[in-house]
């Protein structure tokens, strides 16, 4: 997650960033709860959708790895972009899964792996030569070892731009810099070729454990979520009762407001800057977008379309909401909805999307993006109070 001041005042219009934000319950209407959707059958079906999440991610990574060992053993233009496709289809997945955070899950705890996973923005330098700097980077520095533990240490070391590890760094050892205005970076197969560029065999053993080191990331968070898996957090989430559906709300509200909205899409709309936009290397950020709306929509509805294509569907927050208030409900739902046709609307490549006067179609898009998602944080606190979750913070749970 990008650390930076405006986060703070972003986030601060919907939930508090330290303080509790007291809430308003909304006026209960009649209506009957749904059998299926009591409170603790909601945390039940929210459990296994996030456990489907991340199995969903884990078998994209498991398949970028297959297309990585493969390019690495025998690097190729082709393989090159097998490699970059696998990327960008288990980023769908991935990107659905961020809807479970921030509030002290496995993910993101004192000892969660986010900051390996998903850290940005990445000075690309820390990792590799760049343009006017041949010789940069831990790719190029011969003394450093390349292992799952020296990257994991090296991550975030120094500055938080120092990202080493995760979806960001694997992009970047795929796609390269991003040096042109209509499209991703171009980086050649060939330097990962012995004899056709300086330290190709670090090269190629960097793409292969930090792909690595993400697998074994997002096995954790699996089997911190497996019900067979003794000892897990599901199982103490399940018994959690009225604090798990507070933690629910908490991850839509700060992923909608603070994170997407705020750190993703209004930091980069403000600088008009390429080294403000997420999956900046593979011009990917438009899908990173779509991915984290869908994803909040999930957890809302109780529906999730997997990668294989079936649908689970099961008790729903907006189930839950509709019995006290039919309306708010609706209204929930629909600008949610909402959001996620914005973000669809939104245009590759999004450094050009965030460029141009307040009047230029891309900014408008995305600025119509900014406000839907500013407007479904505030029907999320509300949902929240009139189920009677009066209390929402960005901080994790003690």
């Amino acid at each position: 997650m990008k650390k930076l001041a405006l986060a703070a005042a972003c986030a601060a219009l919907s939930f508090g960033v330290a303080a509790p934000f007291a809430l308003l319950a909304a006026p209960a209407q009649a209506q009957t709860v749904p059998a299926a959707a009591t409170p603790a059958r909601v945390v039940q079906h929210y459990a296994v959708l996030v456990q489907a999440g991340y199995d969903d991610t884990l078998a994209g990574a498991l398949e970028l790895q297959g297309a990585v060992k493969a390019f690495a053993a025998a690097p190729s233009q082709a393989g090159l972009e097998a490699a970059r496709k696998a990327w960008l289809a288990a980023r769908e997945s991935y990107g659905q899964t961020e809807a479970f955070r921030f509030y002290g899950g496995p993910i993101d705890d004192d000892n969660g792996p986010e900051g390996r996973i998903n850290a940005w923005p990445m000075d690309e330098s820390y990792v590799d030569s760049v343009v006017g700097s041949e010789t940069a980077g831990l790719v190029n520095d011969r003394k450093v070892a390349i292992t799952k533990k020296n990257l994991a240490a090296l991550n975030e070391r120094d500055g938080e731009e120092n990202i080493a590890t995760g979806w960001h760094a694997i992009e970047f050892m795929l796609w390269g810099q991003d040096l042109s205005e209509t499209g991703p970076g171009n980086r050649s197969f060939e330097d990962f070729v012995d004899g056709k560029k300086p330290n190709a065999d670090r090269r190629r053993q960097y793409l292969l454990v930090t792909t690595e080191l993400l697998v074994d990331d997002l096995r954790s968070l699996t089997k911190a979520w497996a019900p067979a898996h003794k000892g897990n957090y599901r199982a103490r989430f399940e018994r959690g009762g009225t604090e798990s559906l507070r933690r629910i709300f908490v991850g839509l509200g700060s992923l909608s407001r603070g994170e997407l909205a705020g750190e993703r899409l209004e930091v980069a709309l403000a600088s008009q800057d390429q080294e403000d936009e997420h999956s900046c290397f593979s011009d990917n950020t438009h899908r990173d977008a779509v991915t984290n709306a869908k994803g909040i929509q999930n957890v809302w509805t109780g529906r999730y379309v997997r990668r294989d294509g079936s649908t689970l569907q099961g008790p729903s927050l907006r189930e839950l909401v509709a019995a006290k208030n039919g309306a708010l409900a609706e209204r929930t739902t629909a600008q949610i909805a909402a959001s996620v046709a914005a973000a669809e609307a939104i245009q590759a490549p999004f450094d050009r999307e965030i460029t141009g006067g307040a009047d230029a179609p891309g900014r408008q898009r995305v600025q119509k993006t900014i406000d839907s998602l500013t407007q479904q944080s505030k029907d999320l606190v509300e949902a929240a109070g009139a189920i009677g979750i009066t209390r929402l913070t960005l901080v994790n749970p003690e």
